[in-house]
């Protein structure tokens, strides 16, 4: 179930907003880094290693890119000091208006997120 990961550096991040990496493995990257873990002997996610706010509403990991409230979440949980690391540390400008919506937002979100673990 799950694809090899790539490794979680600003490559990865850039390749996260350019759309290089199809949403499975964003999403994916996101739920390893939570703490989830896919067993495949029991074909079952194993959560014991996730923080028990995202265990208590996410037992199993969410769809980040489909669903609006896990990604609210996750944006949420971006200390205040890293909400800006796309465009501080990449130098990211954004999507342009007409070239973007929810998927790319939260793709955005998701890799603001994954360079925030990263800073921490």
């Amino acid at each position: 179930m799950i694809t090899q990961l790539p490794p979680l550096n600003t490559d990865t991040i850039w390749a996260i907003l350019n759309d290089q990496i199809d949403d499975t493995t964003v999403n994916q990257l996101v739920w390893h880094y939570l703490g989830y873990r896919y067993e495949q002997s029991s074909q079952s996610w194993n959560n014991t290693q996730v923080a028990e706010n995202w265990k208590k509403d996410y037992p199993e990991p969410p769809d980040f890119v489909g669903s609006r409230p896990p990604i609210v979440k996750l944006t949420r949980s971006i200390p205040k000091e890293n909400k800006q690391l796309l465009k501080k540390q990449l130098g990211f400008k954004g999507y342009k208006i007409g070239e973007f919506g929810p998927r790319q937002t939260r793709r955005a979100t998701m890799a603001n997120w994954l360079l925030s673990y990263l800073a921490s």
